[in-house]
């Protein structure tokens, strides 16, 4: 059985998406162009345990030049058996280009007093990226929202009731390329109380 799976490269990680609309996996394997196993995972007792989805980030390194290393470019090959016994193959290209990064333009980077009703996230607009991810934070109430928007959007409205008066959030917009690499820039703000 072929499935999809998605490699993408973000500045800081490696990120390595794999999910099955079949059974559960028992065990599931990729390895690398330069042909280095990459992932190796196995269910320990596959009549308890298989998996569905995994999300496998890189430690983050120092520079892109070391992250780029770890992980060449090129054809990623996966493998793996769900529990019922079938075969999966794959395979997904990691490419090294990296988009480039936006500038946040609302609200401005360590805003304070900022309204919690009614707030827009704005950007300036990056050319040749497929989409933009904005990301909000609050880590004091774990609160997390993320949402993709298409390429020709410059701005996000934040959903009515998620900011709270007199907190501190992060933002981060990142810019998606076509094969799903991301870059992405940060900066917080703090709400009026």
């Amino acid at each position: 059985m072929r499935w999809p799976p998605k490699l993408r490269l973000l500045p800081l990680a490696a990120a390595l998406c794999l999910s099955t609309p079949f059974a559960a996996a028992e065990k599931q394997t990729v390895v690398s162009p330069d042909g280095r196993t990459v992932v190796a995972f196995k269910a320990p007792d596959a009549s308890t345990l298989g998996m569905r989805q995994f999300r496998f980030e890189s430690p983050e390194p120092t520079d892109i030049k070391s992250l780029k290393a770890a992980y060449p470019q090129g054809t990623y090959r996966f493998s793996g058996k769900t529990i019922t016994g079938a075969t999966l193959t794959g395979e997904a290209k990691l490419s090294h280009e990296l988009p480039a990064t936006t500038t946040v333009l609302a609200p401005a980077p360590n805003a304070s007093n900022v309204a919690a009703r009614d707030l827009k996230i704005s950007w300036r607009a990056v050319k040749g990226v497929a989409s933009y991810l904005v990301g909000i934070k609050q880590p004091e109430s774990n609160a997390n929202f993320t949402a993709q928007v298409p390429a020709s959007a410059r701005s996000f409205a934040v959903p009515a009731g998620f900011l709270a008066p007199g907190k501190k959030y992060k933002v981060s917009v990142g810019t998606v390329t076509a094969e799903g690499n991301t870059s992405f820039v940060e900066m917080t703000f703090t709400t009026a109380k």
